[in-house]
C-alpha cells in the first residue's frame, strides 16, 4: 500500500475502517451495503426458524427420510408453474411491486400453515413442498435485486459482506429455533418467521429509494429514468434465456449437480438421524421422536451456520481476492468429493454429521457468495428471469435426480449408506469438472477482474 492509499484509508470514518477489515468498501457505499446485509439477515433468520418445523413434520411420517427425497419431484413440478408465473409478473410490474407481491404471498402462507397445523390438518408433505419453493424463490429474488443495484465491480467487492448477513442470519435463526422449541413450541416459529419476512419489505424499499438514481443509465431523466427503474424486462421465457446462453446453461447444470450431491448427503444424514431418534424414543423415559429430531437439526444447523459465518467473515473475501472466482468455484466440489469418500469408508453418524457440516458451511459461505458473483456479468433480464429459473427449477431438478437415486438405491439395489456415499462421490467428481468450465467462462466474460490481470 502506498502512502497516498494509506492516508486515504486512515481518513475514512470508523465504520468504513471496520468494514474495510473484511473487504474494500468505498465512501457512500456503507449505508446501502448494511441495509442489504440486514435484509438478507432477516430472510435467513426467518428460514432457519421454519426449517426445523419442516424436518419435524416430514421425518415424523412413515418413511420420512425417503419422502424428503421423493417430494423434490413435486417441487420441480410446482416450479414449472411458479417460474413462468414469476417471469410473467416481473415483466409487467415495477421491481418493488414484484418484491412486495412475492414476499407478502409467502408471509400469508406461513400464517395459513400455522392455522392448519393447530387445527390438526396433516400438512407435512404440502409444507415440505412449500418450504422448498420458499427457500429458493425468496433468496433468489433478493440476490437479483442486489445484482440490479450494483455494478459487477462493486458487487465483486461488496457481496462478501452482504453474504455475511445471510450467514449470520442463519446462525441467529438456528439459535432462536433451539430456544423457541424449548420455551415457546415448535410450530409458533412459523409466526415469528412471517413477522421477520414482512419486515424485510421496509429495507427493500429503503434501498430502492436510495439507489434509484445510481441505477439509471447516464443521461436518463424523467420518464426514461422511471422506466429504467421498473422490472420491465426483455420479452421471452425464463428458460429460453438459460438455454440460449452457453454460460448460463453451464451454470445451471453445475448448480443442478451441486444440489444433487447436497440432497443425497441430506438423505444419508436424515436416514441415520431417524434411526437414532427411534432408538432414543424406545428407551424408558426417552424423548419423543419429533423433539429429538427438531433438537438435533437445530444444533446441527447451528454448527453449520456458525462455521459458515466465520468462513464468510474471515476467509471468503480473501479467497476471492487472492485465488480468484474461477478457482474459488472449484473449492466446494473438491470438499464434497473428499467428504463422500470419507463417508463411504466410515459410514457412522459422527462422520456423516461433521462431513456434512464441513460441506454445508462452505456451501453457505464461499459457494453462496461465488454463485452470486457469477451472475454479475449477465444482463438485467437474465438477472431477474434466467436467475430465477436456475436458482429454483434447476436446483430443484438436482433434488429430483437425488430422489431417483434414493428410489433406485432403496427399492431396486438395496443400497446402504456406504453405497449411497460412493455414488454421490462420483457425482461430485462430475460437478468439479463443470465448475472448472464455469470458472473459465466467467474469466472470459469478466476480463477486467483482478484474477485476469495476475
Amino acid at each position: 500500500m502506498n502512502d497516498r492509499t494509506g492516508d486515504a484509508a486512515a481518513s475514512l470514518p470508523l465504520p468504513y475502517r471496520i468494514l474495510n477489515t473484511f473487504t474494500e468498501v468505498r465512501r457512500g457505499e456503507a449505508v446501502t451495503l448494511l441495509a442489504l446485509a440486514l435484509n438478507v439477515f432477516l430472510i435467513l433468520t426467518a428460514y432457519y426458524l421454519i426449517k426445523p418445523v419442516r424436518e419435524a413434520l416430514i421425518l415424523s411420517v412413515p418413511d420420512g427420510a425417503e419422502m424428503k427425497s421423493y417430494a423434490a419431484a413435486g417441487q420441480a413440478l410446482l416450479l414449472l408453474i411458479a417460474v413462468p408465473a414469476y417471469g410473467w409478473l416481473a415483466g409487467r410490474v415495477r421491481r418493488m411491486r414484484l418484491i412486495d407481491s412475492v414476499t407478502l404471498f409467502f408471509v400469508a402462507c406461513l400464517v395459513a400453515f400455522y392455522a392448519l397445523i393447530r387445527a390438526g390438518v396433516p400438512v407435512a408433505i404440502p409444507f415440505f413442498l412449500w418450504v422448498g419453493i420458499f427457500n429458493l424463490m425468496v433468496p433468489a429474488q433478493f440476490w437479483a435485486f442486489a445484482n440490479d443495484v450494483y455494478t459487477p465491480e462493486a458487487g465483486k467487492r461488496l457481496f462478501v459482506l452482504i453474504a455475511f448477513g445471510a450467514s449470520s442470519g442463519a446462525v441467529c435463526g438456528s439459535f432462536l429455533a433451539d430456544e423457541m422449541i424449548r420455551f415457546v413450541g415448535v410450530y409458533e416459529m412459523l409466526l415469528a418467521g412471517a413477522a421477520l419476512l414482512a419486515t424485510t419489505l421496509a429495507l427493500s424499499h429503503f434501498v430502492d429509494r436510495r439507489e434509484r438514481p445510481a441505477s439509471q443509465s447516464p443521461g436518463q431523466s424523467g420518464a426514461a429514468a422511471d422506466t429504467a427503474d421498473t422490472a420491465m424486462l426483455e420479452p421471452g421465457s425464463a428458460f429460453g434465456f438459460v438455454f440460449r446462453n452457453r454460460y448460463l446453461l453451464l451454470l445451471a447444470v453445475m448448480l443442478l449437480l451441486n444440489n444433487w450431491v447436497n440432497s443425497s448427503g441430506e438423505y444419508i444424514l436424515g436416514r441415520i438421524v431417524k434411526e437414532a431418534a427411534a432408538a432414543a424414543a424406545s428407551q424408558p423415559g426417552g424423548v419423543h421422536e419429533d423433539a429429538f429430531i427438531a433438537a438435533f437439526y437445530a444444533r446441527y444447523f447451528g454448527a453449520v451456520n456458525l462455521a459458515g459465518m466465520l468462513l464468510q467473515l474471515f476467509v471468503v473475501s480473501r479467497m476471492i481476492k487472492y485465488i480468484g472466482v474461477h478457482v474459488a468455484v472449484c473449492i466446494l466440489p473438491l470438499v464434497a468429493l473428499g467428504s463422500y469418500v470419507a463417508i463411504a469408508a466410515m459410514p457412522l453418524l459422527g462422520i456423516v454429521r461433521w462431513m456434512k457440516t464441513a460441506e454445508n458451511s462452505i456451501d453457505y459461505s464461499l459457494q453462496g457468495t461465488v454463485k452470486q458473483v457469477l451472475y454479475l456479468p449477465t444482463t438485467r433480464t437474465e438477472k431477474y428471469k434466467a436467475k430465477q429459473a436456475i436458482d429454483t427449477f434447476f436446483v430443484r431438478l438436482g433434488d429430483v435426480c437425488s430422489a431417483a437415486l434414493v428410489l433406485a438405491g432403496t427399492h431396486l439395489l438395496s443400497f446402504g449408506v456406504r453405497e449411497f456415499a460412493t455414488v454421490t462421490a462420483c457425482i461430485a467428481a462430475l460437478w468439479l469438472l463443470l465448475a472448472v468450465a464455469v470458472g473459465r467462462r466467467f474469466r472470459a466474460l469478466a476480463p477486467d477482474t483482478e484474477e485476469n490481470r495476475r
